[in-house]
This record gives structure tokens, sequence and C-alpha cells, in this order.
């Protein structure tokens, strides 16, 4: 099997899936969600209405952000936490491809299927949610991701393999 992998520092906790299956399929489907918080729910109510046809994209996303930066403080200031399944193991990428990746400790049984929340390195930051199969000790194929978190995981793919190009012609 050739799986083509790319160096990336990105963080993940995760579980087997047979252990709290209906849970983790809970929260898969809420993290899925691009509304999770109001102001993305007013945000794509307003662009289905047309309402941010005359609005500059760039600064209508900056606002956004801060308004989103001010409900997290606000939550960390009333001692809000998200609520989340509780999940076992802490571990960290060390490379990944467009439908795998590779940990960087060889943890994981091989053909046992897991659900992880993967702390995604872009902006904004957020965690996206996924089931995995072990293929070995540390290499894992993704089996379910939504679509839109799978386009974010190509991206910064993407984006981390021109940071690598870029740096090995410099170090040339």
């Amino acid at each position: 099997m050739d799986i083509r992998l790319v160096q990336a520092p990105i963080s993940l906790e995760y579980s087997e899936s047979n252990v709290n299956n209906n849970e983790y399929i809970r929260e898969y489907q809420q993290l899925s969600e691009s509304d999770e918080d109001p102001i993305s729910q007013w945000l794509k109510l307003a662009k289905a209405k047309g309402d941010t046809v005359d609005t500059d994209p760039v600064l209508l996303n900056l606002v956004v952000e801060l308004h989103r930066k001010v409900d997290a403080l606000e939550r960390f200031l009333k001692n809000e936490e998200p609520n989340r399944v509780s999940l076992t193991t802490k571990s960290d990428i060390e490379s990944i491809g467009f439908e795998h990746f590779k940990l960087k400790d060889e943890v994981l049984q091989e053909g046992t299927e897991y659900y992880a929340r993967v702390a995604m390195p872009v902006h904004p930051k957020r965690d996206i949610a996924i089931f995995f199969k072990a293929i070995d000790k540390s290499l894992a194929e993704i089996t379910r991701i939504h679509e839109r978190d799978e386009k974010e995981w190509s991206a910064y793919l993407t984006a981390r393999e021109r940071v690598l190009i870029r740096e090995a012609r410099e170090n040339k």
C-alpha cells in the first residue's frame, strides 16, 4: 500500500468507538454543524437571504471572528466548558495524508475502530470529529469525516506541503 504522508503537527483525543458509540455519533453530528454557535447561525441565515451581498467578505469574517472571541471570553469568565464526550487517550499526529494519518507513537490496535476529535491548527481554530480504523500500531485510515471537515483537512494538508517544499528549496 503506497500512502503519501506530509509532516503535520496536530493533536487529537480518541477512544475505541465501540466503548460509547451512540454518544460518539451524537458528538460527531454536533461538531459537524457549521452553526455550532449563534453567530454562525445568524451568518448562515443572512447569507441565505442575500443580506451580505453588499458586504466586504473579509471584513464580515473578521467581525464574526471578533464576535466569537468575545463569546469565548464570556464562556471563560463564566467558567463554562463546551459539553464534550470524554475520550480516553491523547496523542500527537506526526504526518497526514488525504485519507490517512500517522501517530508519533505506536499506540493503536490493528483493525480497531476509533472515534477522535482533532484540534485543527487553522483559523478559526476548532475541533473536527472523525472515525478512523487502525491499519497498524501508528497508521490510521479515516473512515468517516464530514464534507466540510474533509475540505479543511485537505486544505491544511496542501498548505503543509507548500511549507515543506518552500523549506526544502531554502535549505538547498
